[in-house]
């Protein structure tokens, strides 16, 4: 629903940024700008030792937290969005939290999970309530329930989702010391902004470059269908970490690197073509946010395809990543989405651009594990949304020692669960490599064995 069919007008209220609105007119028409977390839970709390959950109570702690707060990325779970003039506008709402908060039908384990997933990244939230819900899922593991919570992406970027889930699940989570930051932010030392002259250059350079078609003909690209493909991947972080260290590089670059594998298996599985370079889309956190849920920038890394090795494709990325974190935080957001009006415009564009091919968001999360009313985040997941014409993205997160990654892809033409398989191989590969064997191409490399 476009803000300008929003049915309510006030004065008053806590006007949107810039980046906010952005993602309100992103989401008009039949792109659905939401993304959620998946996650699985134990017995504790308002889920019972037989793993059946207590709706009515977590209601009430749901209830009761959002009651405590004034200030922080959770108060918008009590706002909806409305207008005020020609400005859209935070305004308190009652959440209905026997709306927001509900049981959905049984799923089949964790894939049933993934299943349930994907049919709801087509499923818009809408305007007239708080942008966000907290669906239940029973039958996602053996011990308790899975868990499913939405948020429109107005709300919140990556960063900022992860200090309202350590919010949300603030029952013995880090303190508010710890402040969330993208992994490719891990090593970028301090940098000085460029002269006005230089950013205006690089502000062009950057507007116009949106309209060059730099990535071939690929599948990668095109309309959205209606249905998506949603798969689940695990590595634990640790081990992951030394390796990339030792390579040159960041768990960013090692699952960049990872990424472009199981690209090259989700084109090649169904005798598509394989770019020399993908492009990829990767989200740097800006350091000043002023409030803003959304406060990213944007840098382009030219992803080598063709490599069997997954450590020389870690090197060769991060000896590119290593000069573009800092030129893409110093430029800050794209300049089309500065305002409602290039928002538009920019929605438009991103529907036929041929400069990036994918998506690859990563977000350092909470190194101890959450708990919500006493119920135990055992294991989550993030899934972002496909926008425009892209149609394969990664989005990950670390959490509790392991790095949580998830596929997402327009099942009508890709299959997210060969390219799961493969980016679990390769990052497992750089983790733990064992003796080299056949990979996905026919070539010898180091495979990996899952890790339990």
């Amino acid at each position: 629903m476009r803000p300008s069919l929003l049915p309510w007008r006030r004065e008053g209220g806590e006007r949107l940024s810039a980046a906010d609105a952005s993602n309100v007119e992103i989401d008009a028409g039949d792109q659905v700008n939401v993304f959620l977390m998946a996650g699985l839970l134990g017995p504790g709390g308002w889920v019972a030792t037989d793993g059946c959950p207590d709706l009515d109570l977590l209601r009430r702690v749901v209830g009761e937290r959002l009651a405590q707060v004034t200030s922080g990325e959770l108060r918008r779970f009590s706002q909806r969005v409305g207008t005020s003039g020609r400005h859209l506008v935070w305004e308190p709402c009652r959440p209905d939290l026997g709306w927001h908060v509900r049981s959905v039908e049984p799923v089949d384990g964790g894939a049933g999970l993934a299943d349930l997933c994907s049919l709801l990244m087509t499923v818009p939230l809408s305007l007239d309530r708080p942008l966000w819900e907290l669906l239940v899922v029973p039958g996602a593991s053996p011990e308790g329930p899975g868990l499913v919570l939405r948020i429109h992406h107005a709300v919140a970027d990556g960063v900022a989702g992860v200090a309202l889930l350590r919010a949300f699940f603030g029952d013995g989570g880090p303190g508010p010391s710890e402040r969330s930051t993208p992994a490719v932010a891990e090593t970028t030392p301090p940098t000085t902004r460029p002269g006005r002259l230089s950013s205006l250059l690089t502000s062009l350079t950057r507007v116009v470059a949106v309209f060059r078609a730099t990535v071939p003909p690929t599948v990668l690209l095109g309309p959205l269908g209606a249905h998506r493909g949603v798969a689940f991947v695990e590595v634990d972080l640790a081990p992951l970490a030394r390796a990339a260290r030792t390579a040159g590089g960041t768990v960013n670059d090692a699952l960049l690197a990872a990424v472009t594998a199981a690209a090259e298996a989700a084109l090649r599985v169904d005798g598509h073509p394989v770019p020399a370079v993908l492009p990829a889309s990767v989200p740097v956190a800006l350091p000043d946010r002023r409030g803003s849920g959304n406060a990213v920038g944007v840098m382009l890394v030219g992803l080598p395809t063709g490599e069997p090795d997954v450590r020389r494709r870690l090197a060769s990325v991060a000896a590119t990543t290593s000069a573009a974190k800092a030129g893409a935080r110093s430029q800050g957001t794209l300049e089309l989405t500065r305002t409602r009006w290039g928002s538009r415009l920019f929605a438009r564009l991103a529907r036929r651009q041929r400069f990036i091919a994918l998506f690859v968001t990563n977000v350092r999360g909470p190194r101890e594990p959450l708990s919500l009313g006493g119920a135990p985040l055992r294991r989550a997941w993030p899934v972002v949304p496909l926008q425009g014409n892209v149609r394969f993205g990664v989005s990950a997160l670390s959490y509790a020692g392991r790095l949580a990654c998830t596929v997402h892809v327009d099942a009508d033409v890709l299959r997210a669960d060969v390219a799961a398989r493969t980016l679990q191989d390769e990052l497992g590969g750089v983790a733990s490599p064992s003796p080299p064997g056949p990979d996905h191409r026919g070539q010898t490399v180091r495979p990996i064995r899952p890790p339990s």
